[in-house]
């Protein structure tokens, strides 16, 4: 099967040069990909070698969506950003799918725009990876798509969580917890405690509560919540992380002895540092939309890229939108007719 993949190549905090060179590694890596890099063409082709392989191709565009840019007149003003054409590029049929490090909100708006929703999709939902002490890694979502949530977008989480945790992450029957503050059914605000019945009578694996404390113990493979709960928890735990290294990396220089330490624990650190870097898992699906829109992490380096790409191909290979598409019809269309 031969895909075609879009990448954003002027997004991101080392755009066009991580693109570019992530895309390299994924047409590398596997044979079947051609890889289109959207942005400026000059800027792009300066990163590219000489002898650049066929599967890349390059589509010209003239605006870039900025970090600091507000997202709906962003994309409604640049019509011509890498972003826009990049989405509206799987639209029209010409890639599989499309994948973006830039601006998170102007991501969410274009593939809202123009994408479009999956039917029977209230609010599309954006993942993120929580790494966990089982050395793999669980699904948490929503991390910010959307502020506020009704139990029925819960429910929607779960389920296109669950699926993508299935078919691209290899999870059989996936567990499926909801953030709370408690592990007792009643516990909770009225979304968590009306929630709850709904997760509970789906067909999914539904575990019950999960309490933050937990969110990195490996006993969920799919956590939903509101994106208000889930950024928070996400940057407390990215940021909780940081501070980790930061502290660890002045001890271990302290001192000639903690030197000496750190030089006997690297191999140790080094294998901790990876299981907690977000390179690992490159991007992460917008859920809910009609075609594959993925968002790498803003500071995202080659490696991350390349990951993200070939995450993006498993997606689109094992036809994930048209089974959560499928799941949909048969879990949530009783529950709207019947509400």
């Amino acid at each position: 099967m031969f895909l075609r993949i879009a990448v954003d190549a002027m997004g991101g905090d080392h755009a066009p040069r991580s693109a570019v060179d992530g895309a390299l590694l994924a047409v590398k890596e596997d044979s079947s990909l051609t890889v289109v890099l959207v942005g400026d063409e000059t800027a792009i082709r300066q990163c590219l070698p000489a002898d650049c392989p066929a599967t890349i191709e390059i589509h010209h565009t003239t605006e870039i969506i900025e970090p600091e840019d507000e997202p709906v007149r962003a994309v409604r003003r640049k019509k011509d950003s890498s972003m826009v054409v990049m989405i509206d590029l799987a639209k029209q049929g010409r890639v599989d799918a499309a994948i973006s490090a830039g601006n998170t909100g102007a991501l969410m708006t274009a593939g809202l725009l123009i994408a479009g929703r999956m039917k029977g999709i209230e609010r599309p939902a954006l993942a993120a990876f929580i790494p966990n002490s089982l050395g793999k890694a669980s699904l948490l979502l929503d991390v910010g798509a959307n502020m506020d949530a009704k139990p029925m977008h819960l429910l929607q989480y779960a389920i296109m969580g669950s699926v993508y945790a299935d078919k691209t992450l290899g999870f059989a029957k996936p567990r499926v917890g909801l953030l709370n503050v408690g592990t007792e059914a009643g516990k909770g605000n009225e979304l968590c405690k009306e929630a709850y019945p709904l997760l509970a009578s789906a067909n999914l694996n539904f575990i019950g509560n999960v309490e933050a404390r937990d969110a990195m113990q490996g006993t969920y493979d799919v956590l939903v919540c509101d994106g208000f709960s889930g950024n928070v928890m996400l940057k407390t735990l990215e940021g909780a992380a940081s501070t980790i290294f930061s502290l660890l990396r002045e001890e271990f220089t302290s001192s000639f002895l903690n030197k000496v330490a750190a030089s006997i624990l690297k191999p140790a650190l080094g294998r901790f540092k990876k299981r907690m870097d977000y390179s690992t898992y490159g991007g992460v699906p917008l859920l809910g939309l009609c075609y594959p829109v993925f968002k790498a992490h803003g500071s995202s380096n080659s490696n991350a890229m390349k990951n993200a790409i070939l995450v993006a191909a498993k997606y689109v290979t094992n036809d994930v939108n048209a089974l959560i598409q499928k799941e949909l019809e048969q879990f949530i269309q009783p529950h709207t007719e019947s509400e």
